[in-house]
């Protein structure tokens, strides 16, 4: 006699129950995706806003500790040599390179700077890490990136503004060089 066992069949996904499992997937998919594209505008948003606040409050102190005058108003080259193994500024009243220099250097009364202190460049560094680059657009900041103008009352950025920034040396205003809104409808040059 003979026994043959009966084995179970063994049973695999049907085609059916594979794409509900696929639709599933791709429904979870379509509903999480816009909420990570939309957490990096808010962090771009949030990283313009602390640089601007940065570099606003640098320019703040500046003016302060020069007798109301602004950085870039004048030069930044020292006039006498700086102290034994500094770098001397540079930049002519008016350039994207004197503000760098005079925010991101040692400074005398004049605004002249040396990346050595002493009694003579005794003020700042007001930034210690360097100009911050412009996040919306990814623009450095390099002198550039950093467009500079003389005019007292409010500025705004040029129609085909590029991004990066612009400052003014008559009024101490710094914003983003730019037209185009944020997600909220608000111009950057806002911020």
């Amino acid at each position: 006699m003979s026994f043959t066992t009966a084995r179970p069949k063994a049973r695999g996904f049907t085609l059916i129950e594979l794409l509900i499992v696929v639709i599933i997937l791709a429904i979870l998919a379509a509903i999480a995706i816009p909420q990570f594209s939309s957490s990096t505008v808010d962090a771009r948003n949030a990283a313009l806003d602390a640089n601007l606040s940065t570099v606003r409050s640098a320019i703040e102190q500046y003016r302060i500790q020069h007798n109301n005058i602004y950085p870039a108003v004048a030069t930044a080259v020292p006039a006498a040599a700086c102290p034994a193994g500094g770098v001397a500024g540079i930049g002519a009243a008016g350039s994207p390179e004197a503000l760098i220099s005079q925010l991101t250097m040692f400074s005398n009364a004049a605004g002249e700077t040396c990346s050595i202190a002493n009694n003579v460049y005794r003020f700042g560094p007001y930034l210690r890490q360097g100009m911050p680059n412009e996040p919306i657009n990814n623009r450095g900041s390099a002198p550039a990136n950093i467009a500079v103008v003389a005019a007292a009352a409010p500025i705004v950025p040029a129609a085909n503004a590029p991004g990066g920034w612009t400052y003014s040396t008559g009024s101490g205003q710094f914003i983003m060089n730019s037209v185009t809104d944020d997600g909220a409808g608000r111009a950057y040059s806002l911020h």
